[in-house]
């Protein structure tokens, strides 16, 4: 089964309003983050209707907050109300698009911790204006 296995067919969620936010928490000086950016561009060019977004934890401080991240790459996904997913993500693509297909056809919605709420609203804050 090839990684296109998990990839939606753009042409189908072109017309899509852009809500959904899927970040990358990681570090320049991380061999692992480094290497995952290609597959991370290539999710997101699979997935137009989606904004993606690459925040380096050590640059950009005051929007991580004291969140500890402890493994990389770490993801944030949010349904553009709210944080659905927070946590490590092996590093990819075939992965993160199954994630993304799963919270998008949730019947659920999970909740969230405050903490990963907050970095959503710092993170859509610090990307605005």
């Amino acid at each position: 089964m090839g990684s296109e296995a998990f990839l939606p067919d753009v042409a189908s969620h072109a017309s899509a309003t852009p809500q959904w936010w899927v970040v990358c928490l990681c570090a320049q000086w991380c061999g692992v983050c480094r290497e995952y950016r290609q597959a991370f561009d290539q999710t997101a060019r699979a997935w137009p209707q989606m904004r993606f977004e690459w925040v380096d934890v050590e640059d950009e401080e005051e929007v991580v907050g004291d969140l500890d991240v402890e493994t990389f790459p770490t993801v944030l996904i949010a349904d553009g109300r709210a944080a659905r997913f927070l946590g490590p993500l092996l590093p990819q693509a075939t992965v993160l698009g199954r994630m993304l297909q799963s919270l998008q056809q949730a019947s659920q919605v999970a909740t969230m911790d405050s903490a990963a709420q907050d970095l959503f609203e710092r993170i859509r804050s610090s990307r605005q204006g």
